[in-house]
């Protein structure tokens, strides 16, 4: 079994020399190849350029892919992985191509992994631990009110005047920004064709209470299932969105203005350009992750059950935060399929408890604060 890890940018280099460090066959593939020999050439040999059909000719039976490449390659690379009888894992959504692929991923005996990284990824695990602990505790009751809510956001650590910094190109976030978001609110569906015109404030428990900006991201709907709620839960709110420092809509007014205005995509790429040139995070500048995932239970309009998870990271002498959450999420997935840990099929991050809390306290050391904060 060989590791294929595609893709060394600066969000994949700590789990790629995780992997690498740990003594697993891992071949590293990128293009150009002279930036994955920057990025790992002190650790591996096995560098190798991403040419059109090179990976797909390399893979064996039992092999991994892990795809840190644009999420638009993921499809046609997860469909060469099943044909070839091998395993692929990323970080990214799982799309709908990508779901389909699940009876012959199964037929073949593959995994195909994905929602690994982040966010998504830990939200995730966290989700599931707090889902869990919820059922098991005596508070938990088939009529009581459940209201869930989990943010996320990578922020640099000093603020600037726009609120925000790039770590890598703006595109993803500019049509991020473009995507409808449907969430629960109060009870109803609440539906916005503009994530930016649903922003509330949130102040987040950690040691030193602190207030950011958040909004809905994409369709929150479907991980009501996946974060398995029984369909008869009475659900007050259940929105997974996004976490900005305060001030952040403020700041991107003409932003915002600009993508109202329905950009083609030259139009987008020159804006994405303009953000990228203006306000890039600095080589030697460290960025910031909050995390915020929480699940609350009422009965006859009383609290019976708040707990969150509250996870604060810096960039530090160990890489970004962001890309050590990232990418070393996506290696502890490499090394589950390798140890069988994940059926064969589709599947998001793992519900397992064990895993989940083996990958929990994994991510506890590669934080400055994570703990889970009991609101009774």
């Amino acid at each position: 079994m060989r590791i294929h890890w595609c893709g060394t940018g600066l969000s994949s280099r700590p789990g790629l020399r995780r992997l690498i460090g740990a003594g697993y066959p891992v071949a590293v593939w990128n293009l150009p190849v002279e930036a994955a020999r920057e990025a790992v050439g002190d650790v591996s040999e096995d560098i190798r350029a991403m040419d059109p059909g090179a990976l797909e000719a390399a893979l064996r039976p039992g092999d991994i892919v892990i795809s840190m490449l644009p999420s638009e390659m993921h499809d046609p690379l997860a469909a060469h992985c099943v044909a070839a009888g091998a395993h692929f894992i990323s970080s990214s959504y799982l799309t709908p191509a990508m779901r389909a692929l699940d009876g012959a991923a199964r037929e073949t005996g593959v995994v195909i992994l994905g929602e690994v990284g982040l966010d998504p990824g830990i939200d995730h695990l966290m989700a599931h631990d707090l889902v869990a602990a919820y059922r098991d505790s005596p508070a938990y009751h088939a009529q009581n009110v459940i209201s869930f809510t989990s943010y996320c956001g990578g922020l640099p650590k000093v603020a600037n005047a726009f609120r925000y910094k790039f770590s890598w190109s703006p595109l993803g976030v500019l049509k991020a920004l473009q995507s409808p978001a449907c969430s629960i609110r109060d009870f109803v569906e609440l539906r916005v064709a503009r994530p930016w015109d649903a922003v509330a404030d949130y102040t987040a428990p950690l040691p030193q209470p602190e207030r950011f900006e958040v909004y809905p991201n994409r369709d929150s709907l479907p991980f009501i299932a996946e974060y398995r709620f029984d369909p008869g839960w009475t659900i007050r709110d259940f929105t997974r969105g996004t976490l900005r420092l305060n001030g952040w809509s403020e700041a991107w007014a003409d932003v915002f203005a600009t993508l109202e205005s329905d950009p083609d995509a030259d139009e987008l790429k020159t804006l994405s350009d303009d953000l990228w040139s203006r306000y890039p995070l600095g080589k030697d500048e460290a960025d910031r992750v909050v995390l915020c995932v929480a699940l609350k239970a009422e009965r006859a309009g009383q609290s019976v059950w708040h707990k969150t998870w509250v996870l604060d990271a810096a960039g530090d002498i160990r890489g970004s935060a962001m890309a050590r959450l990232v990418s070393g999420t996506v290696s502890l997935a490499a090394e589950a399929v390798m140890d069988r840990e994940i059926p064969v099929g589709v599947h998001a991050a793992p519900h397992d408890p064990r895993i989940v809390k083996r990958w929990l306290e994994w991510v506890r050391g590669q934080v400055q604060h994570m703990r889970l904060v009991d609101h009774r």
